[in-house]
């Protein structure tokens, strides 16, 4: 498949503006105090006792991550300087660049999105202070051996970097591309946050986790909607992705594609109505693009900064 394949030409509405979640999250994050009380934070092999500044410096990362992507596709450029200090070694986002947009609509939305992002972790840092990890290195690149192209390329959307098919995958090349991208994390992010809510007792931090759900939902549903709309390539591109997902985080299918041209599914949930959730070991499988124990690769190629950085030992 080819990125002239993959072209879109509507989006059907935008997500709405963040201001008021933005007021509750300089709120909360700043009235909670990071440290003391500890909780359990499980995986399926053995339950892990962290700190609330474990697991907020666990969604900085990940943040890192969303915001770096995004703001090369919005704007050309990682995000600030000024807010990638912090404990532990220091890295680079490196290799992307300002998406090639046609459709002015979709670079709205990635403008939009961007900005949600850099206001999380600015949010996050706020909340950890001094204890706020530095950004680690992040890989956001089109390098045929890079982490797009290597989960691309595990999708079945490109081939070996030999094949005659294209051997790298770029999400900056155009709208649909962009949104594929996009794709690869947004619905990590929404089983991310899931995931951990049981496991919060302090209330502040788990009303700050669950507003961060819900703009994470947000982004993940306009991007299913708009993929499922662009027909039955796009669709079977969003799907394989997905498939890739669900191969690296064990055996139980917590992951869902977009339907058929029959039934849409741009909500993927349980037989009850309700989202998956996904372990931290889980979601560094999924970002360190392996079904192995490590604590590094993939989009994280030295690793997250913090406590929480090795990923689950699938079978």
């Amino acid at each position: 498949m080819t990125d002239t394949d993959l072209l879109i030409e509507t989006m059907d509405g935008r997500v709405r503006r963040r201001n008021d979640r933005r007021v509750m999250f300089r709120m909360v994050l700043g009235a909670a105090a990071v440290g003391g009380a500890a909780f359990a934070f499980s995986s399926p092999a053995a339950a892990q006792s962290v700190t609330d500044a474990d697991v907020l410096n666990f969604a900085l990362n990940l943040e890192y991550l969303e915001a770096n992507f995004y703001s090369y596709a919005a704007f050309g450029t990682p995000i600030d300087a000024s807010l990638t200090a912090g404990t532990g070694t220091q890295g680079a986002a490196t290799g992307g660049r300002k998406a090639t947009f046609t459709d002015p609509v979709v670079a709205q939305y990635a403008k939009e999105i961007a900005n949600d992002e850099i206001a999380h972790v600015k949010f996050l840092r706020t909340a950890l202070a001094s204890a706020a990890v530095a950004q680690p290195r992040i890989d956001v690149g089109i390098d045929p051996n890079g982490a797009f192209s290597n989960a691309a390329r595990a999708a079945g959307l490109i081939g070996p970097t030999s094949a005659a098919m294209p051997t790298f995958f770029d999400p900056y090349a155009d709208d649909v591309s962009f949104l594929l991208g996009a794709f690869i994390f947004e619905d990590v992010g929404v089983t991310a946050y899931k995931g951990a809510a049981p496991l919060i007792t302090n209330k502040t931090f788990l009303e700050a986790a669950a507003g961060i759900l819900a703009v994470e939902a947000y982004h993940a549903s306009i991007v299913r909607t708009v993929l499922y709309a662009k027909g039955v390539d796009t669709r079977n591109a969003a799907t394989k992705i997905s498939d890739a997902r669900d191969s690296l985080d064990g055996s139980t299918d917590v992951d869902q594609g977009l339907g058929d041209a029959t039934n849409s599914n741009i909500v993927p949930l349980d037989s009850n109505g309700i989202a998956y959730s996904r372990t931290t070991g889980q979601v560094l499988n999924i970002v360190y693009l392996t079904k192995a124990a490590v604590s590094a690769g993939g989009f994280f190629p030295a690793g997250l900064n913090g406590t929480i950085k090795t990923s689950t030992a699938q079978s």
